[in-house]
């Protein structure tokens, strides 16, 4: 029999994940997309630099069903993979990149 005696009651109060810590895709919902970086990955000996392209559309994914926090991609390091802005020159009314 125990003798201890409980002063007060301690409840689990849950928190948001540590970020770089991602809930499990139980409903496969980016499987293809984690397939293509992995076979990316396997193909290019493991060199992820390779699959920055397959990387980004992962975590893109990630974050459209909801399994990591929205961050901008250019915080991600995908800025160089990001569409530049379009600008019409006025002179000719031609789309250019910036």
């Amino acid at each position: 029999m125990s003798t201890a005696m409980n002063f007060g009651v301690k409840s689990f109060k849950p928190r948001a994940p540590d970020k770089g810590s991602f809930p499990l895709d139980h409903f496969g919902e980016c499987r293809s997309f984690k397939e293509n970086f992995m076979k990316c990955l396997r193909e290019n000996s493991f060199d992820n630099s390779r699959c920055r392209l397959q990387s980004k559309e992962y975590l893109e994914c990630r974050m459209d069903n909801q399994l990591m926090a929205k961050e901008p991609l250019e915080k991600l390091g995908f800025k160089d993979l990001m569409d530049p802005p379009i600008r019409i020159n006025k002179t000719d009314r031609k789309p250019t990149k910036i």
